[in-house]
């Protein structure tokens, strides 16, 4: 999603946290009463892992949706960060978070099935899926053109051999998020 697409949204883009230290990072030496609440947070919109610094009285807790507004109050740092910052509680909690948002948003992604087009002549959106290769691209390029697809089950139900498209996409977006040196991204953005 573009700057100028989300400026169309209502309000800042929403992240979902995946962890929440009370008392900042362990590694970190300073005396307790120094350390300032942070929390790792997921956006549900590019999947931009991020890291906030949060105030005292923030009052946020794991799986809390968290306005990325710099303008907010109880954030008083926001910084992206890569997958391998993230705290051992975040990385853990990471695949849930993106199965209930792909689950939750199951139109936007069901849309990816029905409106992916060709990278280059040789290479299929379609084929950035893992466990998709020439003939299951085609069946389901075939399907799409007699309809749109409505939801996953009846994705799953018109193209033999997708058997859980929904878990193809968690896969490929956890791989987007993880893997630094993708040549192609389709779900997770990252910054240049």
């Amino acid at each position: 999603m573009s700057d100028t697409e989300r400026d169309d949204e209502s309000g800042p883009p929403v992240a979902v946290v995946l962890d929440f230290l009370a008392h900042g990072r362990t590694e970190d030496d300073r005396p307790q009463y120094q350390k300032q609440p942070l929390a790792y947070a997921l956006d549900r919109a590019d999947f931009c892992l991020y890291e906030a610094v949060l105030a005292a009285d923030a009052g946020v807790s794991i799986g809390d949706d968290l306005p990325l507004d710099r303008d907010d109050d109880r954030i008083e740092h926001l910084g992206e960060v890569e997958y391998e910052d993230l705290s051992g509680g975040a990385q853990s909690e990471l695949e849930y978070v993106v199965e209930d948002v792909v689950t939750e948003e199951e139109e936007r992604f069901v849309d990816f099935y029905n409106d992916a087009q060709p990278i280059t002549l040789r290479l299929h959106q379609l084929n950035l899926l893992p466990g998709i290769g020439k003939k299951l691209r085609n069946a389901i390029l075939d399907q799409r053109k007699r309809r749109p697809f409505e939801s996953f089950d009846d994705l799953a139900e018109r193209v033999d051999g997708l058997h859980n498209p929904r878990e193809v996409i968690v896969e490929r977006i956890l791989e987007e998020i993880r893997e630094d040196d993708l040549k192609y991204r389709t779900f997770a953005r990252r910054e240049e």
